[in-house]
């Protein structure tokens, strides 16, 4: 999809270019309007021009999708160190309580 990028996502298209099905990696591509587009000076996300250099829609390289690991293992260590607390709070009160039975006489 063709979109302003002052636009929210899911906002309002200018021109639908084609559609991908992740499951069955079928793609469904404008080819012509696509390089009109591009030749009009419209920047394309990462992906997308994957996509494109895969499907041959255009000539270039492919990009490198940038993954930011660092910051999944700077959430992992968050939920961990918030985690522990809650955890070691669990195992106390997981604990048996000592509580003495009245003797029978």
């Amino acid at each position: 999809m063709l979109q302003e990028h002052t636009i929210a996502p899911g906002g309002r298209h200018i021109e639908v270019l084609g559609s991908y099905n992740p499951h069955s990696k079928e793609a469904v591509l404008k080819a012509d309007r696509i390089q009109y587009w591009v030749s009009k000076g419209a920047q394309m996300s990462d992906t997308a021009c994957n996509l494109f250099v895969k499907k041959g829609v255009i000539e270039a390289t492919k990009r490198r999708v940038k993954v930011p690991a660092k910051k999944v293992e700077a959430v992992v260590e968050e939920v961990k160190a918030e985690a522990a607390p809650v955890a070691e709070e669990v195992k106390t009160e997981a604990a048996p309580v000592a509580t003495e039975e009245p003797k029978a006489e």
